[in-house]
């Protein structure tokens, strides 16, 4: 399933919604009172995703449901119920994680880099991370403003997965079970800050959370459809020439991993984010990187191949 948040110009307010096919959403929450008034019984559905992944072991069955009997309307039926996605806007999935874990340096060839760019004095031994503030979560289409000052502003392309039941001191053998499915983030940062950073010794806290600077979406694509996650292709191309790509294979520690290892101290909740780290290629590394830090008027694309794809322009910041 691919599952996410919607609005519109008639309707505001975000709402739970299915992509049900390639470019096509179900509005859940209008879906339900359509059959309500019909005089068809469903039992309630969240209308926030992560309200729904709290409750999702009593409302599967609900969705499942839904879904079913809207499979079975004719296509006359299906007006104001069903868009196409260039009708609504897809926003963010989960605007307010109670956590946002970043897992750095977790591609060997990621790690070189840093250390040979001078963004990193240390290579760590066991999985680390950084936070990114809910402030800065954007979803798909949602304009991204370069601050004033800022050259270097460069992206990082990245899977990132939903916690979706309460996770504490998991192991990792069972911390699959506790992973509700995956998206996509741009952990969209500014180099120049993030060196001054390094040298101080601090821990990314303003070069990685900059008005916008933190585009999560367009869905989230359950464990069950995603497939094989320790296979994935990434692709990141800005206005449309393709950047750099990323194969999921390459993490060092794995989504397991990652539960096992933040769990241990840390309660985890349901619509919890973690993401899992970028890959070798952005645009600090590169020998011309001047030329491809990111400037107003860009457009940044991430792709999961196959599933859907992440893309946020580039604005000036007014003041």
């Amino acid at each position: 399933m691919r599952i996410g948040m919607i609005s519109s110009s008639s309707n505001p307010t975000p709402r739970l919604a299915i992509q049900i096919q390639t470019g096509k959403v179900l509005d859940v929450q209008a879906a339900r009172e359509k059959f309500i008034s019909e005089g068809i019984q469903i039992q309630p559905i969240s209308s926030s995703l992560k309200s729904h992944i709290a409750n999702a072991d009593r409302e599967r069955e609900s969705l499942g449901e839904l879904i079913e009997k809207v499979s079975a309307l004719v296509s006359t039926d299906l007006t104001h119920l069903v868009f196409d996605e260039d009708q609504i806007k897809i926003e963010t999935p989960i605007p307010n994680p109670e956590k946002f874990l970043c897992v750095g340096k977790n591609y060997g060839a990621h790690l070189k880099e840093l250390v040979s760019n001078a963004l990193l004095n240390e290579v760590p031994n066991e999985c680390t991370g950084f936070i990114k503030l809910n402030s800065v979560i954007v979803g798909n289409n949602d304009e991204v403003p370069r601050p004033h000052g800022i050259v270097e502003f460069d992206y990082e392309p990245e899977v990132a997965f939903v916690i979706g039941k309460p996770a504490y001191r998991v192991k990792r053998e069972n911390a699959l079970d506790y992973i509700f499915g995956f998206t996509l983030f741009n952990d969209l940062t500014a180099r120049e800050i993030q060196r001054q950073e390094v040298v101080s010794g601090t821990k990314f806290w303003t070069s990685k959370n900059m008005r916008n600077c933190g585009p999560v979406g367009p869905w989230i694509v359950t464990t069950d459809e995603i497939g094989d996650f320790h296979n994935l292709n990434v692709h990141c191309r800005v206005n449309g020439e393709h950047r750099m790509s990323l194969n999921t294979s390459g993490q060092i520690n794995k989504p397991a991993d990652i539960v096992e290892h933040f769990s241990r101290y840390i309660p985890l909740c349901p619509g919890d984010l973690f993401a899992t780290g970028s890959d070798a290629g952005t645009a600090f590394s590169q020998p011309n990187s001047m030329d491809l830090y990111l400037r107003p008027g860009d457009v940044v694309d991430i792709t999961l191949e196959g599933i859907m794809t992440l893309s946020n322009p580039i604005t000036e910041e007014m003041d």
